[in-house]
């Protein structure tokens, strides 16, 4: 392609956070404009937060459904080319059908939709366009996590063991949800969020996280899910027992109301050899723990990282990289991707990947496996998509 890509959004308005995130992390490396956006339901908000933003009057809209609608009836050479869709979980699905049925790619946030049924149809309809789907998974675009999913493939650790992963927050501690909390009250809402608060918020991340670098699939789990804070709706706290395709076992916690802890995202996985620790908010080292040699520390941006952690690299070493950037490798790679398809052209999976529907899929089926094995008497539950 001889332009940029083209992309409109639907919430991010200047009521909340993520949208901005989403804008800085696609405008990182110049290949993408914003160019339209229904960026509320409050239609005041909407107006508003597209003329701070300096898009069009008549690119900002009221409704997802016009936006997706008019922005179809465009020529090629205005519309947009793909839509991020960054709205509590109750909103994913409607829009990415029907921008898939529109023929525009679609970025959407985790959890891809609200129910294992809904993935499953997203993934029918990318199946029958042949268009993109990106799920922003933000933690795989890490440097070191790519790294630390190649010394896997590669054999370092020898066979996998074992996984630990935790994700602890504290944010939730109180019941803020009913203190004028908009992101508090939609998250604990089961009719917004769905089966689980923090398994779909936050669990989902450290799943997808330990799936990722690990390369092995989850097979069983063993759950207990609880509800801290009294007077909250939905789970705030949970525990999993995992077991994975070849043998190995693991641990997931996920907790929003751990007092204290801010974003606090820590894997290791321990194979034959040795081990690997990564922890979120130290995102540039890499530990890597050994039975018979002393530890080592790698560092994002040196010369002796893997290729897929160099691509995904943007400075060098001692200049510290971190979410924003993590957020904008996953954007490249989609663009990437996108931009070759449209040319007829292949891009090099090696090192130019990012979450998709499968991811979606898996996620919304662990969620349900969870949730099950809560709800339920027996011990393990089989993890199925089914």
């Amino acid at each position: 392609m001889d332009r940029k890509l083209r992309m409109g959004m639907i919430g991010g308005g200047k009521d909340g956070f993520i949208g901005a995130i989403h804008r800085i992390a696609a405008n990182m490396d110049g290949q993408i404009e914003f160019v339209c956006g229904a960026l509320s339901v409050n239609n005041e908000i909407a107006i508003a937060s597209g003329k701070q933003l300096f898009l069009p009057e008549d690119r900002i809209y009221i409704s997802w459904e016009e936006m997706l609608q008019k922005e179809s009836e465009l020529p090629e050479g205005e519309r947009m080319d793909f839509v991020s869709i960054v709205t509590p979980n109750f909103m994913h699905f409607g829009p990415a059908m029907m921008a898939l049925d529109k023929g525009f790619h679609v970025v959407i946030e985790k959890p891809i939709a609200v129910s294992l049924d809904e993935a499953l149809q997203l993934k029918k309809k990318l199946d029958e366009t042949g268009l993109s789907l990106c799920l922003t998974h933000t933690y795989t675009g890490y440097p070191l996590v790519k790294h630390a999913r190649q010394l896997v493939k590669d054999g370092t650790l020898g066979k996998i063991r074992k996984v630990t992963v935790e994700y602890r927050q504290g944010w939730l501690s109180k019941l803020s949800e009913r203190e004028g909390n908009a992101g508090a009250a939609w998250r604990t809402d089961p009719k917004k969020a769905g089966k689980s608060s923090v398994m779909g918020d936050i669990g989902t991340h450290a799943f997808n996280l330990a799936e990722y670098i690990s390369g092995l699939h989850v097979s069983k789990v063993c759950a207990h899910l609880t509800t801290v804070v009294e007077g909250r709706q939905l789970d705030d706290d949970g525990t999993v027992l995992l077991q994975f395709d070849n043998g190995a076992s693991g641990v997931l916690i996920a907790s929003q109301v751990m007092a204290g802890e801010e974003n606090n995202l820590i894997i290791k996985v321990y194979g034959e050899a040795g081990c690997l620790e990564w922890h979120q908010m130290e995102p540039n080292t890499l530990l890597l723990k050994w039975q018979d040699k002393p530890t080592e520390i790698l560092r994002a941006g040196q010369p002796y990282l893997s290729a897929i952690a160099k691509q995904n690299s943007r400075t060098p070493g001692g200049h510290p990289e971190g979410y924003l950037e993590a957020f904008g490798n996953i954007y490249r790679n989609f663009a990437a991707t996108v931009m070759a398809k449209n040319a007829g052209n292949e891009v090099d999976t090696a090192v130019i990947e990012f979450p998709s529907v499968t991811e979606g899929i898996r996620g919304m089926a662990f969620i349900d496996s969870v949730v099950k094995s809560n709800e339920g008497s027996e011990k393990w539950v089989d993890y199925s998509v089914d």
